[in-house]
């Protein structure tokens, strides 16, 4: 039983708090453990249940706590590479993530999603495609609600769907989800997982445990996970925007189909749909499949994606200020996301951009700006990089500015009316902000207050 182990949470943000809190109600005596020495003891327990005996260690791990933990819950943000971490592994602790944590608890059939772009928009629409016929619904991980917060919650009769993050994919054991995707794997954190060979094989681990009971939904039009569906030993349904299946999700013209290798269904037209751009028709059609291989009679999730609307942060309209349409795309933290909500606008753009640096090029984001792109508006920590490269392929409209305020301003002066104004910075939001979250709505207040 993993409530007689000692055990060691590491970070006390809200991944750390969701797991002390778990691991507290179901009687366990968890160390919360965080090295940074700023934070105080009194914030950090006014996250957790009043008159709480949980013991909390900020700075230096003591080396009773290093020698006698069995059992380490990492913080997502906290890398496995991490010395103090190699050193509980040696010492015999066993690495778990808040995931596995909370699936160790959780009940009921569990859909899992992961890629570098578009998992918080498909995981939120097959919540409502599983609230469209299941009763108990739950939708956590990534997606901004702890699975650790809703794990005790549920029962048999239960329905999960959960966004997985890369870095929590680095610490699981027994977790096995019925039904996994994987929608897309481009560059993202190589600060983190160090090579683009090791962020494969973490995406992969997503299916580790599944067996031909199960369902793998993978994307046919990237390399890497069409090559992964030969090997993984669940059943695979694919879904595709640039291939006809005879089994699996694809776009057929102007139509999504689902061919399940006697009949075709058509289960929308992309006319119907309220998400703009090619790589939304992707998000459905992954969904669709996921929503499928949950049991959700199509009837139910063709209703459901026709009155779906966009994510918060994700190309998500946020007003339109004499004639200029303004975009809130704060989510689109790779490039890869932010090429998607470039090709996604239909008008003249001014992008801002620019962030934190996890040591990736901006080559291909920058070649999608011709014709589409009529300033470049830089800030935080790769405003530098990101106009060198920018002006290598001869685009040289370009302004910096140290807040996004300041970022705000300038696109309002520089936009005329019919054109967009576009936040997708293609950077992660540290070092200026919290999060993405902060920083989308920040970038909305400033443009309502236009």
């Amino acid at each position: 039983m993993i409530t007689d182990k000692k055990i060691l949470i590491i970070g006390a943000g809200l991944s750390g708090i969701g797991a002390a809190r778990l691991l507290l109600e179901v009687g366990a005596a968890p160390v919360l453990y965080d090295g940074n020495t700023s934070l105080s003891e009194e914030a950090v327990r006014e996250n957790l249940p009043k008159n709480s005996s949980l013991r909390i260690i900020l700075g230096e791990l003591p080396k009773k706590e290093r020698e006698e933990t069995e059992v380490v819950v990492l913080s997502p943000g906290v890398p496995v590479d991490l010395p103090l971490v190699e050193e509980l592994h040696e010492n015999g602790a066993v690495i778990w993530g808040e995931v596995e944590l909370a699936y160790h608890f959780a009940k009921g059939k569990l859909a899992a999603i992961t890629g570098t772009n578009g998992k918080t928009t498909t995981t939120a629409l097959v919540g409502e495609i599983l609230r469209s016929f299941y009763q108990e619904v739950f939708v956590v991980g990534n997606i901004g609600n702890a699975y650790t917060k809703e794990a005790l919650n549920m029962t048999e009769e239960s329905v999960t769907v959960a966004e997985i993050s890369s870095f929590q994919l680095e610490t699981i054991h027994s977790f096995h989800p019925q039904v996994s995707a994987i929608l897309n794997i481009t560059p993202d954190h190589l600060n983190r997982h160090h090579t683009m060979e090791c962020y494969i094989r973490t995406k992969e681990q997503i299916a580790r445990n599944q067996d031909s009971s199960d369902t793998c939904v993978l994307n046919y039009d990237d390399e890497e996970t069409r090559q992964f569906g030969k090997q993984v030993k669940a059943s695979v349904l694919y879904f595709s925007r640039k291939h006809i299946l005879d089994q699996g999700v694809y776009l057929d013209a102007s139509s999504i189909i689902y061919g399940t290798g006697e009949e075709r269904i058509k289960v929308c037209g992309i006319g119907e749909l309220q998400l703009l751009g090619a790589h939304n028709h992707e998000n459905v059609m992954a969904a669709i499949a996921v929503g499928i291989a949950m049991g959700v009679p199509v009837e139910q999730i063709r209703k459901t994606v026709k009155e779906f609307q966009a994510v918060e942060h994700r190309i998500e309209f946020v007003a339109e200020k004499n004639g200029v349409a303004y975009y809130n795309d704060s989510k689109g933290t790779n490039t890869d996301a932010s090429i998607k909500a470039v090709e996604a606008m239909i008008r003249p753009t001014i992008v801002i951009g620019g962030g934190y640096d996890k040591h990736v090029e901006f080559d291909d984001w920058v070649k999608t700006f011709e014709g589409r792109v009529k300033w470049l508006v830089l800030l935080g920590a790769t405003a530098q990089q990101i106009a060198d490269t920018a002006r290598r392929y001869g685009f040289d409209r370009i302004e910096f500015a140290d807040s996004m305020e300041e970022a705000v301003q300038i696109c309002a002066g520089r936009a005329e009316p019919g054109d967009a104004v576009l936040l997708s910075p293609a950077c992660a939001s540290w070092g200026m902000f919290e999060n993405y979250e902060q920083r989308g709505r920040i970038f909305k207040d400033l443009v309502h207050g236009l």
